[in-house]
């Protein structure tokens, strides 16, 4: 079973609101999504062709498991490789690991 369509909106309106509409132009916050997963990244222009592509640096990843129905919040180390945050369980409400990437105070997700 995919990804559940209100998380998912859930997860894109909250990218939305960590996106500041004065920086807008300098800084986005995005959802990849997969089949089980959505990835938080963090993106930015180019800075030397203003027409080139924005790059995309992963921050956190939200795995979905179906048959529990729960999701599994991960980090990001300097490899580029996600492990399970041991900090915070899995949780059935997506918005509460939303809020510890937000509000944690823990600078493995945002430095």
């Amino acid at each position: 079973m995919p990804v559940p369509e209100i998380d998912l909106r859930r997860i894109r309106k909250w990218c939305t609101q960590e996106t500041s509409p004065q920086h807008a132009d300098q800084l986005r916050v995005e959802a990849d999504v997969t089949a089980t997963a959505v990835t938080i990244v963090e993106t930015r222009p180019p800075w030397d062709d203003p027409a080139g592509e924005w790059t995309r640096f992963p921050i956190a990843r939200l795995r979905y498991t179906a048959t529990t129905g729960e999701w599994t919040l991960y980090w990001r180390d300097r490899h580029l490789r996600f492990h399970r945050y041991d900090r915070t369980p899995p949780s059935r409400q997506v918005q509460a690991l939303l809020d510890v990437v937000a509000d944690s105070g823990d600078p493995i997700f945002w430095g």
